[in-house]
Protein backbone atom coordinates (compact mmCIF):
# COMPACT_ATOMS: atom_id res chain seq x y z
CA UNK A 1 0.00 0.00 0.00
CA UNK A 2 1.63 3.38 -0.74
CA UNK A 3 1.19 6.35 1.26
CA UNK A 4 0.01 9.92 0.04
CA UNK A 5 -0.16 13.15 1.09
CA UNK A 6 1.20 12.08 4.58
CA UNK A 7 1.81 15.50 7.17
CA UNK A 8 3.20 14.29 10.10
CA UNK A 9 4.97 15.59 13.27
CA UNK A 10 6.63 13.32 15.87
CA UNK A 11 7.63 15.69 19.10
CA UNK A 12 11.00 14.30 21.15
CA UNK A 13 9.20 12.32 23.90
CA UNK A 14 5.75 12.27 22.59
CA UNK A 15 3.66 8.71 22.18
CA UNK A 16 1.53 9.19 19.01
CA UNK A 17 -0.55 6.54 17.63
CA UNK A 18 -1.81 5.66 14.26
CA UNK A 19 -4.96 3.17 14.13
CA UNK A 20 -6.04 1.69 10.81
CA UNK A 21 -7.12 -1.46 9.26
CA UNK A 22 -4.64 -3.85 7.34
CA UNK A 23 -3.86 -2.79 4.32
CA UNK A 24 -4.33 1.13 5.36
CA UNK A 25 -0.37 1.71 4.84
CA UNK A 26 1.00 1.75 8.19
CA UNK A 27 3.65 -0.49 8.12
CA UNK A 28 4.73 1.08 4.29
CA UNK A 29 4.94 4.56 6.56
CA UNK A 30 6.92 3.03 9.42
CA UNK A 31 9.12 1.41 6.77
CA UNK A 32 9.53 4.92 5.64
CA UNK A 33 10.55 6.82 8.53
CA UNK A 34 13.47 4.04 9.44
CA UNK A 35 14.71 3.88 5.85
CA UNK A 36 13.55 0.88 4.98
CA UNK A 37 11.91 2.07 1.93
CA UNK A 38 12.52 5.10 -0.05
CA UNK A 39 9.86 7.88 -0.73
CA UNK A 40 9.29 8.95 -4.02
CA UNK A 41 8.58 12.15 -3.04
CA UNK A 42 8.17 14.60 -0.25
CA UNK A 43 10.83 14.93 2.75
CA UNK A 44 11.52 12.67 5.58
CA UNK A 45 13.24 13.67 7.88
CA UNK A 46 14.10 12.05 11.54
CA UNK A 47 16.15 13.33 14.02
CA UNK A 48 17.67 16.13 11.94
CA UNK A 49 18.12 13.97 9.21
CA UNK A 50 16.71 13.99 5.47
CA UNK A 51 16.59 10.14 4.95
CA UNK A 52 16.61 10.84 0.88
CA UNK A 53 19.83 11.98 1.73
CA UNK A 54 21.58 9.60 3.52
CA UNK A 55 22.88 6.34 1.69
CA UNK A 56 22.00 2.99 2.18
CA UNK A 57 25.20 2.46 5.21
CA UNK A 58 24.41 5.69 7.15
CA UNK A 59 20.63 5.00 7.10
CA UNK A 60 21.42 1.40 8.98
CA UNK A 61 24.07 3.08 10.73
CA UNK A 62 20.97 5.86 12.15
CA UNK A 63 18.63 2.53 12.65
CA UNK A 64 20.99 1.02 14.74
CA UNK A 65 22.31 3.61 17.10
CA UNK A 66 18.61 5.80 17.12
CA UNK A 67 16.17 4.07 16.25
CA UNK A 68 14.14 1.35 17.88
CA UNK A 69 12.24 -0.96 15.99
CA UNK A 70 9.50 -3.76 17.48
CA UNK A 71 7.79 -5.75 14.93
CA UNK A 72 4.83 -7.53 14.98
CA UNK A 73 6.25 -11.39 13.60
CA UNK A 74 9.05 -10.71 16.22
CA UNK A 75 11.70 -10.22 13.85
CA UNK A 76 13.77 -12.64 15.65
CA UNK A 77 16.80 -14.63 14.54
CA UNK A 78 16.14 -18.66 15.54
CA UNK A 79 19.56 -19.20 15.38
CA UNK A 80 21.04 -16.79 18.18
CA UNK A 81 19.77 -17.41 21.70
CA UNK A 82 18.01 -14.68 23.34
CA UNK A 83 20.22 -12.40 24.79
CA UNK A 84 22.56 -12.58 21.07
CA UNK A 85 19.34 -11.43 19.69
CA UNK A 86 18.91 -8.27 21.65
CA UNK A 87 22.43 -7.43 21.75
CA UNK A 88 22.86 -8.19 17.55
CA UNK A 89 22.42 -3.91 17.22
CA UNK A 90 25.38 -3.76 19.53
CA UNK A 91 27.61 -6.25 17.64
CA UNK A 92 26.81 -4.70 14.35
CA UNK A 93 28.03 -1.27 16.00
CA UNK A 94 31.09 -2.87 17.28
CA UNK A 95 31.27 -2.96 20.82
CA UNK A 96 33.16 -5.81 22.64
CA UNK A 97 31.76 -9.03 23.99
CA UNK A 98 31.53 -7.67 27.72
CA UNK A 99 29.41 -4.44 26.79
CA UNK A 100 27.19 -6.09 24.54
CA UNK A 101 26.48 -9.13 27.33
CA UNK A 102 25.82 -6.28 29.81
CA UNK A 103 23.47 -4.47 28.17
CA UNK A 104 21.53 -6.94 26.40
CA UNK A 105 21.36 -8.33 30.04
CA UNK A 106 19.94 -5.07 31.50
CA UNK A 107 17.77 -4.84 28.40
CA UNK A 108 16.19 -8.39 29.22
CA UNK A 109 16.09 -7.63 33.04
CA UNK A 110 13.56 -4.37 31.77
CA UNK A 111 11.15 -6.45 30.06
CA UNK A 112 10.94 -8.97 33.09
CA UNK A 113 13.57 -11.67 31.84
CA UNK A 114 16.01 -11.06 33.39
CA UNK A 115 16.85 -14.97 33.31
CA UNK A 116 16.42 -15.64 29.41
CA UNK A 117 19.67 -14.45 28.19
CA UNK A 118 21.25 -18.03 27.27
CA UNK A 119 16.96 -19.33 26.49
CA UNK A 120 16.35 -20.62 22.78
CA UNK A 121 13.82 -19.17 20.86
CA UNK A 122 11.49 -21.85 20.34
CA UNK A 123 11.41 -22.22 24.23
CA UNK A 124 9.97 -18.86 24.30
CA UNK A 125 6.08 -17.99 24.20
CA UNK A 126 4.91 -15.37 21.86
CA UNK A 127 4.76 -12.74 24.56
CA UNK A 128 8.32 -13.47 25.91
CA UNK A 129 9.25 -13.38 22.41
CA UNK A 130 8.00 -10.15 21.84
CA UNK A 131 9.59 -8.64 25.17
CA UNK A 132 12.83 -10.02 23.94
CA UNK A 133 11.79 -7.78 20.86
CA UNK A 134 11.03 -4.93 23.08
CA UNK A 135 14.74 -5.64 24.59
CA UNK A 136 15.74 -5.48 21.06
CA UNK A 137 14.72 -2.25 20.22
CA UNK A 138 15.66 -0.83 23.28
CA UNK A 139 19.23 -2.14 24.01
CA UNK A 140 20.74 0.63 22.07
CA UNK A 141 19.29 3.42 23.94
CA UNK A 142 17.78 4.94 21.05
CA UNK A 143 15.91 8.58 20.83
CA UNK A 144 12.75 6.93 18.55
CA UNK A 145 11.32 3.88 18.76
CA UNK A 146 9.00 2.58 15.95
CA UNK A 147 6.23 0.18 16.85
CA UNK A 148 4.23 -2.01 14.16
CA UNK A 149 1.56 -3.67 15.43
CA UNK A 150 3.58 -4.99 18.45
CA UNK A 151 0.99 -6.81 20.06
CA UNK A 152 -0.92 -7.98 16.75
CA UNK A 153 -0.26 -11.67 17.38
CA UNK A 154 -0.58 -11.67 21.03
CA UNK A 155 -3.27 -12.47 23.03
CA UNK A 156 -5.09 -9.92 25.43
CA UNK A 157 -3.28 -10.61 28.29
CA UNK A 158 0.48 -10.27 26.61
CA UNK A 159 -0.40 -7.56 24.72
CA UNK A 160 -1.41 -5.35 27.47
CA UNK A 161 2.13 -6.56 28.69
CA UNK A 162 3.99 -5.74 26.30
CA UNK A 163 2.41 -2.43 25.32
CA UNK A 164 3.43 -1.33 29.17
CA UNK A 165 6.71 -2.11 28.83
CA UNK A 166 7.01 -0.11 25.41
CA UNK A 167 5.26 3.12 27.14
CA UNK A 168 7.68 2.76 30.16
CA UNK A 169 10.81 2.08 28.12
CA UNK A 170 10.40 5.32 26.12
CA UNK A 171 9.71 7.12 28.73
CA UNK A 172 12.82 5.76 30.80
CA UNK A 173 14.49 6.87 27.60
CA UNK A 174 13.14 10.24 27.02
CA UNK A 175 12.12 8.46 23.41
CA UNK A 176 9.63 9.47 21.03
CA UNK A 177 7.08 6.10 20.73
CA UNK A 178 4.92 5.88 17.35
CA UNK A 179 2.65 3.01 17.47
CA UNK A 180 0.46 1.71 14.27
CA UNK A 181 -2.27 -0.44 14.98
CA UNK A 182 -5.57 -1.89 14.49
CA UNK A 183 -6.14 -1.87 17.93
CA UNK A 184 -7.87 0.98 18.99
CA UNK A 185 -7.62 -0.12 22.66
CA UNK A 186 -4.03 0.51 22.34
CA UNK A 187 -4.18 3.73 20.49
CA UNK A 188 -6.40 5.20 23.17
CA UNK A 189 -3.32 5.13 25.16
CA UNK A 190 -1.25 7.29 23.20
CA UNK A 191 -1.23 11.17 23.39
CA UNK A 192 -1.63 11.93 20.18
CA UNK A 193 -3.94 9.29 17.30
CA UNK A 194 -4.03 9.52 13.44
CA UNK A 195 -6.41 7.09 12.07
CA UNK A 196 -4.94 5.84 8.47
CA UNK A 197 -7.03 4.50 5.55
CA UNK A 198 -5.90 4.35 2.10
CA UNK A 199 -2.34 5.73 2.58
CA UNK A 200 -3.80 8.45 3.76
CA UNK A 201 -3.56 9.94 7.44
CA UNK A 202 -6.45 12.63 9.29
CA UNK A 203 -5.87 13.83 12.96
CA UNK A 204 -8.17 12.15 15.80
CA UNK A 205 -9.08 14.10 18.74
CA UNK A 206 -7.99 12.55 22.05
CA UNK A 207 -10.38 12.68 24.99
Amino acid sequence: MAVADVDLEVRAGEFVAVVGPSGSGKTTLLGLLAGLERADAGIICVLGHDLARLSATERARLRRSRLGIVFQTFGLIASLRAGENVALPLALDGLGEAERRSRASAALDEVGLGNAYDARIDELSGGERQRVGVARAIVARPTVILADEPTGSLDDENAAVVLGLLIVAARSLGASLLLVTHDPASASQASRRYRMRDGRISAEPVA
